[in-house]
């Protein structure tokens, strides 16, 4: 009996591990557009799209994948098939391309080809025949089959095989996603990669941190963005001290935010506020970016539909407070250079209402690269810690 449970002790042992995966930067698309002048088409195109679709739009800005996304290297089956897949914190599904979709369902990126999935090239691949559908991402069939992150196993990992991609994905230098939110925010209903990764970390959290880099390039090379850890902090690129919070729902990384303020602006409400690498700008209440907008002296664009700034000026900090502590977003964070010259900024924020539903606040990559974020799956909380960029 102790031998059998010494040797169980010694398998857990073996599983544990910290894994560590570099994140790469996809160029800016969104500063192309507003450069060649075709961001308005792109916005009113968007907007009617969601128009005709199912209604379900509350959900659409979570997995927008409208511009900075940043992706990270895995590979599913056996012998592994690469993919570069988007790591977003705002949905909790994997899914590849299925090599039987045709290049009309399932376009290729322009300046990318898009790896697919071939289901019969893997002895270790098991078919479901159950559908899935991701609206206004993706849809198809799911499947089961290892996933390697980082040098790490998961065995048995469900996923979706995409027979159909929607914009802006079919738009985007990625091959899928890697949902890294709670299970409940399944559209393919199988245990999600933060399940089956958690069983095999030396602790059950990861830790996000993006670097900074030029709001203006929009190259799709392969850009080093960040790093994320999994399974122990990030104690090179993130200060030591940790801000934790409960969080307010086991569905995005949801969690209360007690006050905002920038300039003379500030709002004392209760409010939720969600973790979203899968946004690249800051979502908040429309008070609030009028706030900022105050704060900054900014005008409306009125054809791209955003608010911009002289780059030469000197802006506030946006201050938010989470769990009793402050926390800042400086104005190089959220002041971005898109290339569209007069000496023109852009503030990298946007007005959300979910109309009673879901969180209030979208905080995207803009903050995320101010403050690494800590997933800690174990604890059901979040943690904050100052970034430290890149020298």
């Amino acid at each position: 009996m102790k031998t059998t449970l010494l040797l169980l002790v010694i398998l857990g042992l073996a599983q544990c591990a910290v894994i560590k995966q570099q994140v790469h930067k996809s160029g800016s698309r969104q500063a192309k557009m507003i450069r060649e002048g075709i961001y308005s088409d792109f916005l009113a195109n968007r907007h009617l799209a969601r128009a005709q679709g199912d209604g379900n739009v509350g959900t659409q800005p979570f997995i927008d994948y409208l511009d900075d996304v940043y992706r990270g290297e895995i590979s599913i089956g056996t012998p592994p098939q690469n993919f570069s897949v988007a790591l977003d914190t705002g949905s909790s599904d994997l899914w590849v391309v299925d090599a039987r979709c045709n290049i009309w369902d399932c376009p290729d990126f322009i300046y990318w080809t898009k790896s697919r999935f071939n289901s019969s090239a893997s002895s270790t691949f098991y078919p479901t025949n159950n559908p899935y559908n991701i609206p206004h991402v993706s849809s198809g069939m799911v499947g089961t089959d290892d996933l390697d992150v980082g040098g790490i196993t998961v065995y048995n990992q469900g996923f979706g095989l995409a027979t159909d991609t929607n914009n802006p994905f079919a738009d985007q230098a990625i091959d899928g996603v890697l949902g890294l939110a709670w299970p409940n925010l399944s559209k393919i209903f199988v245990a999600a990669p933060i399940e089956n990764l958690v069983r095999v970390l030396d602790l059950p959290l990861f830790t996000i941190w993006l670097d900074r880099h030029d709001g203006a390039d929009d190259s799709a090379e392969h850009k080093r963005g960040g790093l994320i850890t999994y399974g122990a902090l990030d104690n090179e690129h993130c200060e030591a001290e940790v801000g934790y919070v409960k969080l307010s729902s086991l569905s995005y990384w949801q969690f209360p935010m007690t006050r905002f303020s920038v300039g003379s602006y500030s709002s004392n409400a209760r409010v939720d506020a969600i973790s979203d690498t899968g946004s690249a700008w800051i979502g908040a209440p429309a008070s609030a970016v009028a706030g900022v907008v105050a704060a900054t002296g900014a005008k409306i664009d009125p054809i791209n539909n955003l608010y911009t700034v002289p780059c030469a000026g000197k802006y506030p900090d946006l201050v938010f407070t989470i769990g009793g502590r402050e926390y800042t977003v400086p104005s190089m964070d959220y002041v971005l250079d898109l290339g569209y010259g007069k000496g023109k900024c852009y503030l990298a924020v946007y007005a959300v209402s979910g109309g009673g539903f879901g969180p209030d606040w979208i905080l995207g990559d803009t903050w995320i690269r101010a403050n690494c974020n800590v997933y800690d799956i174990g604890q059901r909380r979040i943690g904050f810690a100052k970034s430290i960029p890149s020298p």
